[in-house]
């Protein structure tokens, strides 16, 4: 049933991505959650290049003896990957899911980019 899961996933994340695209003028914030970390990167598709990266892998992370895979990390993740995109010059951006529903952590990193200031 795991594999299923995975599957579907695959499936809509590539159903989105037929409709969602990074430009340089308008990013594109990419999420990936796991069991135990929540990932995010700032993409722009034309150059094929990852602009900034986030992760509850990160330094100031490490001294958290929490769980790092839950929703007030994910929040954490959120306004690093904001702060680092605006410290790039990025402040608007297009939202890619990753094919995960939207709440939860996926929700928690969302609004906490754009109240640190990315426009979504």
């Amino acid at each position: 049933m795991a594999a299923d899961i995975k599957e579907a996933r695959k499936r809509r994340h590539e159903r989105i991505r037929k409709k969602v695209s990074g430009t340089s003028e308008r990013p594109r914030l990419s999420v990936y959650r796991s069991l135990d970390h929540m990932y995010a990167q700032v993409i722009d598709d034309n150059n094929r290049q990852t602009l900034v990266s986030a992760s509850s892998l990160e330094k100031e992370f490490k001294d958290a003896k929490s769980n790092k895979g839950n929703i007030a990390t994910a929040k954490q993740v959120g306004e690093l990957i904001a702060r680092k995109a605006l410290g790039k010059g990025v402040k608007k951006v297009v939202f890619d899911r990753g094919g995960y529903p939207y709440h939860g952590r996926v929700k928690a990193l969302a609004d906490a980019a754009r109240e640190a200031g990315l426009e979504f």
